[in-house]
């Protein structure tokens, strides 16, 4: 599971090397997260014990999970990022109302114009053109290259630099 985390971190950081569009990637990428969230949370799943269980539980718990197997410390801080952005999409949007759907459009489009603003500025395709699985990427790549420039996880840093090179342009 490790190798195949950097192998897609690899990917994913060979189409956002310009600082810009990585910029725009922490503006873009949690606001489509919380998009998400939103509609998901609209998807009720089952109760257990008198609580309500969503969709947008499951996905968190499911892409977690993916996370803390794959690099522990990345799946551990992408959970204290998550499970507040989970809790928000429940206050901001609760149902699936006029209110609802304009959170989930604004976001969901906002987000998506800043990171192809991004793109724009790399002169580069977005990475899930090539590869739908790098949107599950976005998030823990940004996680990682937040812990790069505070100068941690030097390891993991060269072990998804030295396989970069595969996926240059």
């Amino acid at each position: 599971m490790k190798n195949f985390f950097v192998q897609q971190m690899a990917m994913y950081s060979a189409y956002h090397k310009d600082g810009r569009n990585q910029l725009t990637h922490y503006i873009g990428v949690p606001s489509i997260v919380l998009s998400l969230f939103i509609a998901f949370s609209w998807i009720d799943l089952f109760t257990l014990n008198g609580f309500q269980v969503t969709f947008a539980m499951l996905f968190v718990a499911v892409v977690l999970l993916f996370y803390l197997v794959s690099d522990f410390v990345i799946g551990l801080i992408s959970a204290i990022l998550f499970i507040p952005l989970l809790q928000l999409s429940m206050q901001v949007a609760p149902t699936a109302d006029l209110a609802g759907w304009a959170w989930f459009a604004v976001l969901f489009v906002g987000g998506w114009i800043f990171q192809l603003v991004g793109h724009v500025f790399e002169g580069r395709k977005p990475a899930l053109v090539d590869n739908l699985f790098q949107i599950f990427m976005a998030p823990s790549f940004l996680v990682a290259e937040a812990l790069f420039h505070l100068g941690l996880r030097q390891d993991l840093q060269a072990q998804i630099s030295r396989r970069t090179a595969d996926y240059a342009a």
